[in-house]
């Protein structure tokens, strides 16, 4: 199947397709190698108005964090990083509606406990498709960014050589056209 290059969408509310979509980051791990992960529990609202335009909203569960090794993901859920039982969720939410187009760039507002910082991300449009199983239009996208862990004061404690300062972002996402 190809992807459709169209990047006009239907107005209305678009539902996440959780099966065919992620939220990815990496980190450096003593500046040497990288750490690649997901968070396995996030939500999405996308819903577009008559023009084309986009209010984009998601949260991310921090207690879903998953690098595939237990003893590693228990470390980074408890106070010494994440510290889970006390922020529970990342928010992002646009500053103003996107137009979609084949690349675009969406600002919005990360908010981690009470500290909300500003952040662009590069979304990469990759059409909108038929899915055979469901027979409705699917449209999906790719969107990179990067935070600083240390402006959302998380790992505080511990050195940029230890756990690099910056944590990449990238989202694969899949959404699901609105009901009629």
């Amino acid at each position: 199947m190809t992807t459709s290059e169209q990047t006009v969408i239907a107005p209305g509310s678009w539902t996440l397709d959780a099966n065919h979509s992620s939220v990815n980051f990496t980190a450096r791990h003593l500046g040497i190698s990288k750490v690649r992960g997901r968070f396995n529990k996030f939500e999405t609202s996308f819903v577009a108005d008559e023009a084309g335009k986009a209010v984009i909203e998601a949260t991310i569960y921090l207690d879903s964090f998953d690098t595939g090794n237990e003893q590693r993901d228990g470390h980074v859920r408890s106070a010494d990083i994440l510290d889970t039982a006390n922020l529970s969720t990342l928010h992002f939410k646009v500053t103003e509606p996107v137009t979609v187009a084949a690349e675009f760039e969406v600002t919005g507002e990360v908010t981690l406990g009470n500290v909300t910082k500003p952040v662009t991300l590069d979304v990469e449009w990759g059409g909108v498709q038929v899915f055979p199983g469901d027979q409705k239009q699917h449209a999906g996208f790719t969107a990179t960014g990067v935070i600083k862990r240390s402006e959302f004061n998380i790992a505080v404690g511990l050195p940029t050589a230890m756990l690099g300062d910056k944590i990449a972002i990238e989202l694969d996402i899949q959404l699901v056209e609105p009901s009629a």
